[in-house]
């Protein structure tokens, strides 16, 4: 006799992805794929990152140690949740960032972030390119994000966006070997020499 809860969702195949989800749900999912939620929707993410992602994040971390450690502001890494409620309260878009900057300590908790983040970076995936390019660019630029970093190991960019008045604004993009720096914060400006190298 199974020892399981009735309700438990152990395999993703288990779940009707046309239907809405809250961060309730996402909290009783025991599968192995990872995934987000935006405005209900499941939306499964890549399989495990690849060597040159993972490469990517870790020496981006790095630099922004260097800027963050033993600030106010906190840095996260993925796997990290941010939460952002709707305007009745209820959680129904749960996301991972692979990188993000909160200084409101008051939005944290123990699983993670509710509300936006100052700042937040995506290292495109084959694969979810469109999600970061589209959904969830309309979404940080929806909540409030205040800078939204889009990293592509494919062309070696970061595209830097600025969001003022509520909507987001490019700066020029930045090539490999250039300077990348934060708007909202100076300090954090280096070199991308190195950054796409395994």
């Amino acid at each position: 006799m199974s020892l399981l809860p009735m309700n438990e969702i152990t395999s993703l195949n288990q779940l009707d992805l046309q239907k809405s989800y809250s961060y309730a749900d996402y909290l009783l999912w025991k599968f192995k794929e990872r995934v987000e939620i935006i405005k209900g929707k499941i939306m499964v993410m890549s399989p495990a990152s690849t060597r040159f992602h993972q490469r990517i994040s870790m020496k981006m971390t790095a630099k922004f140690l260097e800027v963050f450690d033993n600030h106010q502001c906190q840095i996260y890494s993925a796997p990290f949740d941010v939460r952002f409620p709707d305007e009745n309260g209820k959680v129904k878009t749960v996301v991972q960032p692979d990188l993000c900057v909160i200084c409101d300590t008051s939005k944290l908790d123990e699983r993670g972030c509710v509300g936006a983040p100052d700042l937040v970076v995506e290292i495109l995936s084959p694969g979810n390119t469109k999600r970061e390019m589209k959904d969830k660019y309309e979404l940080y630029q929806e909540q409030g994000v205040k800078e939204y970093w889009i990293v592509s190991p494919e062309t070696r960019t970061i595209q830097i966006f600025v969001l003022e008045n509520g909507k987001y604004i490019g700066i020029q993009p930045v090539a490999e070997d250039e300077v990348a720096t934060s708007v909202v914060f100076p300090a954090l400006s280096f070199s991308t020499e190195k950054l796409y190298e395994l």
